[in-house]
């Protein structure tokens, strides 16, 4: 009987990688296509459905859900993710920016939907989809508790900063450190 050992992964999975670099590209889509001046627009009796970027934003800000709950059911099943040797602080740090990252990626598109209850406003999607109410979301306490317009912007100016942190710390891992942690996700960058 031979004997082999294991060794640990030094990239994630594909179809990990494919769901992270489409949800980063829809949320940074979204942020640069943010309706501002939607709630002006809506007030003046214009149709959300005839403004491609509010659809567009829409339309994304639903994709970066299901993406989210895809990703977070695909992580409890996919094969390990990549063991990469960091320091201690790294680790930590890493560790609270991508569950900041995750809660954003649930929150931003949750905020939207309680925004647009809260404020009567439909959801108007790419394909004609539209819904003009949402009683079930409206009826909750919650949404007139604060203004969920400013609380979704807020977490989208966060959400881009958080982002530009880990597209940067991955950067200097790559070029500064060399410990692999961009090549987790871009296994074609590593010169072996």
């Amino acid at each position: 009987m031979q004997h082999t050992t294991s060794t640990p992964r030094t990239t994630y999975d594909g179809l990990s990688r494919l769901l992270h670099w489409i949800t980063a590209l829809a949320v940074l889509v979204a942020f640069v296509l943010g309706p501002e001046g939607f709630g002006r627009l809506v007030s003046d009796g214009e149709d959300p459905a005839q403004h491609i970027g509010i659809v567009l934003h829409e339309t994304l800000g639903m994709l970066v859900l299901a993406l989210t709950v895809v990703r977070l059911l695909w992580a409890t099943v996919r094969p390990s993710a990549p063991h990469l040797a960091l320091a201690p602080a790294m680790h930590y740090g890493a560790l609270v920016v991508r569950l900041a990252l995750w809660v954003l990626l649930l929150a931003l598109p949750i905020t939207a939907l309680f925004t647009l209850a809260s404020e009567g406003y439909p959801l108007t999607l790419l394909g004609g989809l539209r819904i003009d109410e949402m009683p079930w979301l409206a009826q909750l306490g919650v949404t007139d508790m604060l203004d969920w317009g400013d609380v979704h912007s807020f977490l989208g100016d966060t959400i881009m900063v958080l982002a530009g942190l880990h597209a940067v710390a991955a950067i200097f891992h790559h070029a500064v450190l060399k410990d692999g942690v961009l090549v987790s996700m871009l296994p074609w960058l590593d010169k072996k």
